[in-house]
């Protein structure tokens, strides 16, 4: 089902429940968490399905909402690793610290703060993974550079985002933004593979998913901090 304009509202409802929130995510994976922390899902993706997560790895959850991505991630990882969730807003914080009682994981801790300025130590996390946030920073030099700065060396990347066709100009993109909301400050696929590797991210990659409006599409990101960084941080 491709977007198309002209449509009723009704219909752009529809296609964006399909597009963003909790449909992105299969039944058998939000089974026994809270409905509030499902309903509270706005995502353009399911970033724990492709972020590789272990046992015993750390998690940082880049704009965790009501907690659902945090939630799923806690339980991946196991008792040995941890997730953290990290957002802006006390509403949310609250909302998905209530959900965590309600699914009675302890293995999380929700923090407060921007993606802009992570507040975490360096090499602090094996994994990072966000749902639809980044594009909407107005400094996504600085979110892709704390990324950088608290992942361990050898962590990884595994974040869903809304990302452009390379020939789409900014403007074009803002004009989209006029049909579903979260995708006016969206990167194009080559902005956001250079930025990354300008960072010092290793194996940038940017694989679309789905289509949210002509030009613009759901999309996996993925990148690794080489080990050598350790070298240079040391």
């Amino acid at each position: 089902m491709l977007w198309t304009f002209g449509r009723t509202d009704r219909d752009r409802q529809a296609d964006e429940t399909d597009r963003f929130g909790a449909g992105r995510y299969l039944p058998e994976q939000t089974d026994g968490l809270p409905e509030e922390a499902v309903l509270a899902s706005l995502g353009c993706g399911n970033p724990v399905a492709v972020a590789d997560l272990r046992e015993r790895d750390h998690v940082l959850d880049m704009g965790s909402g009501g907690g659902i991505d945090v939630l799923l991630s806690a339980e991946r990882v196991g008792a040995t690793g941890f997730a953290y969730g990290l957002d802006m807003t006390d509403e949310m914080l609250t909302l998905a610290r209530a959900n965590a009682v309600r699914a009675g994981v302890v293995n999380v801790e929700f923090i407060k703060g921007q993606i802009e300025d992570i507040p975490l130590p360096a090499g602090s996390v094996d994994v990072i993974i966000s749902n639809c946030v980044i594009n909407l920073s107005t400094d996504k030099r600085a979110v892709i550079s704390e990324m950088f700065r608290v992942l361990k060396p050898g962590g990884r990347l595994g974040i869903s985002d809304v990302v452009a066709e390379d020939q789409l100009s900014p403007a074009e993109r803002a004009q989209r933004g006029s049909y579903v909301g979260c995708i006016a400050g969206a990167l194009s696929r080559t902005e956001y593979t250079d930025s990354l590797s300008a960072a010092g991210f290793v194996d940038p990659e940017v694989v679309f998913t789905h289509q949210a409006v002509p030009g613009m599409h759901g999309a996996i990101v993925r990148a690794v901090k080489p080990a050598a960084a350790l070298i240079a941080e040391s």
